[in-house]
């Protein structure tokens, strides 16, 4: 996908389910840590999303539009029969379109960001996963390079590990892109991938479910990605990201190699900056030595100095000089090049470093009013259906309802009314579970 729109969807969806893959929230209880004796069973498909209603004539220039993808499919080789068969009877999906221009409510915290992505619940289940497929997590990292820790982060931030793969039929959608709104060149290039993956065999088309973009799998790789870098892993002919886990942590090694990933070094660290540092040096792409960042006074966290090497770096400070600050080296970038967005790569490779064994971010984020794990998101939600918010389940999913809710509490106890789920709304609510003051 290309950076902004995987930017776009990423930000949509994070803020909605607290994964990076556009779709409904996975199950919410632990993995289990049985070590597999071999590759799981595919999972079972999810649902088809309804689709919302079209206008006879909206219809209409769809399948007009499709007649001439059709053909356009069929004369750039893919075959006759495919390109007949899944561009034929494809309903119009509006949903998409407006997932394609949505605008967020109001810009998600980083702390939010991360409170939902990296909480206790995904560290324990990654450990589960590493255990569960620590053979073929060997062996993709001996033939990808790319250690267990960060391949099974991205599984377990895209897609809570296969159990939110996303709900939106991919030709459909990426019809309806490929024909209506911005971007439809872009689309289109994705729908032709879609059905050459199709012909080539290697998804059940009854399954080809996914985001409203088009990502699709464990591991949530657009179309044209999946032919790029997708692997058949497991030698039996097909490159599944969907139901095959070795191909699709075979898969996402194999994008983060190519994406410029080296083997065995960091992608960075915490750090603490010296008294009177000057804040404007920061950005993803002002590049320095590392040892000129030492010159300066920066040392890790843990008191140790930066190596005086020519290695190329740049300094993040993703909530401003208050927060925690962060040098971040090459793999960081090829992280970043999965989904452009410095929050996402920041998720993922502190979610592998958690695997790892390794502790929270030392310097507290710039807020009195922290951010909510998934667990605390569906405590907060059970209490508001007690106290009478017609929320439907709680699900950690913070959606529309959700927030209408959180607003009305947040009026009746002085609040900000912005919608926000935050700890001090959640220990206000704990303080009085039933509404008894109200």
């Amino acid at each position: 996908m290309s950076p902004t729109l995987r930017a776009v969807a990423f930000a949509a969806a994070t803020l909605l389910v607290g994964t990076a893959a556009v779709g409904p929230a996975g199950a919410q209880q632990s993995v289990t840590a049985t070590p597999a004796p071999g590759p799981a069973p595919a999972p079972a498909a999810p649902a088809a999303a309804p689709v919302p209603p079209s206008s006879a004539a909206q219809q209409a220039a769809l399948d007009a539009c499709l007649a001439r993808l059709r053909t356009d499919a069929i004369a750039r080789g893919v075959p006759r029969e495919v390109a007949e068969r899944h561009l034929a009877g494809l309903e119009r999906d509006p949903s998409v379109l407006e997932s394609l221009d949505f605008q967020p409510e109001f810009r998600t915290p980083i702390w939010d960001y991360l409170a939902g992505l990296v909480d206790g619940q995904r560290v324990d289940d990654g450990r589960a996963m590493i255990e569960r497929w620590r053979e073929v997590l060997s062996a993709v990292e001996a033939k990808h390079g790319v250690d267990a820790a960060t391949v099974v982060a991205v599984w377990g931030v895209e897609s809570d590990f296969g159990r939110a793969t996303g709900r939106k039929p991919i030709l459909r959608s990426l019809a309806t892109l490929s024909c209506e709104g911005r971007r439809q060149t872009f689309f289109r290039n994705e729908l032709l991938a879609s059905l050459r993956i199709i012909a080539g065999g290697h998804v059940d088309p009854a399954a080809f479910n996914g985001s409203w973009a088009g990502a699709f799998g464990q591991t949530q790789f657009m179309p044209t990605t999946f032919l790029e870098a997708a692997v058949d892993f497991d030698g039996d002919g097909r490159r599944d990201i969907v139901g095959t886990v070795p191909d699709a942590l075979a898969s996402t090694a194999n994008y983060l190699r190519r994406a410029g990933w080296r083997t065995g070094e960091p992608w960075g660290w915490e750090v603490r900056l010296p008294e009177g540092f000057d804040a404007s040096l920061a950005g993803r792409t002002k590049r320095r030595p590392l040892a000129d960042w030492a010159a300066r006074g920066v040392r890790r966290v843990d008191g140790r100095p930066l190596e005086a090497s020519q290695a190329a770096s740049a300094l993040l400070l993703p909530a401003g000089p208050a927060g925690p600050a962060f040098v971040v080296l090459r793999n960081f970038d090829a992280v970043y090049a999965y989904n452009a967005a410095e929050s996402y790569a920041l998720a993922i490779v502190h979610l592998a470093d958690r695997l790892r064994g390794g502790a929270p971010f030392v310097t507290p984020w710039p807020t009195d009013d922290p951010g909510l794990s998934r667990a605390e998101r569906r405590e907060l939600q059970t209490l508001l259906l007690a106290r009478g918010h017609a929320i439907g389940e709680a699900d950690g999913l913070i959606g529309t309802n959700t927030r209408r809710a959180i607003r009305d509490e947040q009026a009746r106890i002085g609040l900000p009314q912005d919608g926000r789920a935050g700890m001090k709304l959640l220990s206000a609510l704990r303080r009085d579970p039933a509404g008894a003051s109200r």
